[in-house]
């Protein structure tokens, strides 16, 4: 049943044996791509790391099943465009180098119908993208951050000027906060009004009771506002508790990494609420795990523009040309990511907007390649 579907789909499309040529040679060249440069990033990071790996102790299977085997999907996640784009240049040039691009052509196929195997070809593996990015990474990032979190981690940085809304009407503010600790300095906690702050609760130092789960306060004062009213005190230690858990402070912008794209939905909703400083950051992360696959289109027909042209110079030319479009294309994405972190670009926005740059340039060239 399903070997007849396929060859109606087939002839519906009028597919053909140049058809399957190109896609094996599309699929198995990205393959190849990603296995010779995975190694190239392996060899180069074991050299890199190898002496972190033996001052810290760790051991070799959990270097290989903890680190490496969690660090290769998240790579080729990272860089699939990019090792689609240089597949796609790399083939097309041997192609034209050989004239088949125009044998093919010559022989009454367009170059417009000569794209539908690279269609193809960028569709399966786009899909492939998809499901990595979105359900496959973040269980391998957890294993990764756990090996770095339990090997090459000595300490954990302190987090500096935590903003959490804590309710409807209440806020609370975390000049320093440190993980290993459970410790925060500077502490405030704010209740408001209709015009004015009716509490406001200060300390100098707020700790984190695991036991009793719920948390000490030092050194502060407490301002109360009842029927126009103020009340003053001040407190050498306190306990008291909050709708607030070390992992309401603990977060960092990695956590979005090591959830599902259902998961990250559902948690970008609740830090909107709470009015979280990282926002923008998930949603980018959100935002990357749609950008990339599609980008994988864009850059397989971007590819195919550059390097079906025919040169005197050889598949070299096109290689370096593309090699310069790629590192561009990586440069322009983390400036995007950069303006929509700290600048006024909005975060989905900065995602997308070099895959809209390479499209519109894609388009240019598509028009201009010869038929």
């Amino acid at each position: 049943m399903a070997g007849s579907e396929i060859e109606k789909i087939r002839g519906q499309l009028h597919w053909n044996i140049l058809d399957s040529y190109i896609l094996k040679k599309f699929l198995g060249s990205v393959v190849y791509s990603i296995i010779l440069l995975m190694t190239i990033i392996i060899v180069v990071d074991i050299s890199e790391n190898l002496q972190r790996f033996l001052d810290n102790n760790a051991p070799m299977s959990a270097v290989i099943t903890g680190y490496y085997l969690n660090f290769i999907p998240y790579f080729v996640n990272l860089f699939i465009p990019l090792f689609t784009f240089i597949s796609v240049i790399w083939f097309t040039s041997k192609l034209s180098a050989n004239n088949e691009i125009v044998a093919i052509l010559n022989g009454g196929v367009s170059f417009y119908r000569m794209l539908l195997p690279y269609f193809t070809g960028a569709v399966i593996v786009s899909i492939c993208a998809l499901i990595l990015a979105n359900f496959i990474v973040p269980q391998t990032n957890k294993g990764l951050y756990k090996f770095k979190e339990t090997y090459l981690e000595h300490y954990a940085l302190a987090k500096i000027n935590i903003h959490i809304k804590n309710s409807d009407n209440s806020y609370i503010y975390i000049e320093r906060w440190t993980k290993a600790e459970k410790t925060g300095y500077q502490f405030t906690y704010e209740v408001l009004g209709e015009q004015n702050i009716e509490y406001k609760l200060s300390a100098q130092r707020i700790v984190y009771n695991e036991e009793t789960q719920d948390w000490t306060l030092f050194g502060g004062t407490e301002r109360r506002i009842i029927d126009g009213q103020e009340y003053y005190s001040t407190f050498v230690q306190k306990d008291t508790v909050f709708n607030l858990r070390p992992n309401d402070l603990n977060q960092e912008v990695f956590i979005s990494e090591t959830m599902t794209t259902p998961e990250l939905n559902r948690f970008i909703k609740e830090e909107k609420a709470k009015g979280s400083t990282l926002i923008s950051q998930y949603v980018i992360e959100q935002q990357r795990r749609l950008a990339n696959p599609f980008g994988i289109l864009i850059m397989t027909f971007f590819a195919v523009s550059v390097s079906s042209r025919k040169t005197r110079r050889g598949v070299g030319v096109h290689i370096f040309i593309g090699m310069g479009l790629a590192f561009s294309f990586v440069f322009f994405q983390q400036i995007s990511t950069v303006f929509s972190v700290q600048g006024n670009m909005p975060p989905g926005l900065g995602t997308w907007i070099p895959n809209l740059m390479c499209l519109v340039l894609c388009v240019i060239l598509l028009r201009s390649t010869p038929k």
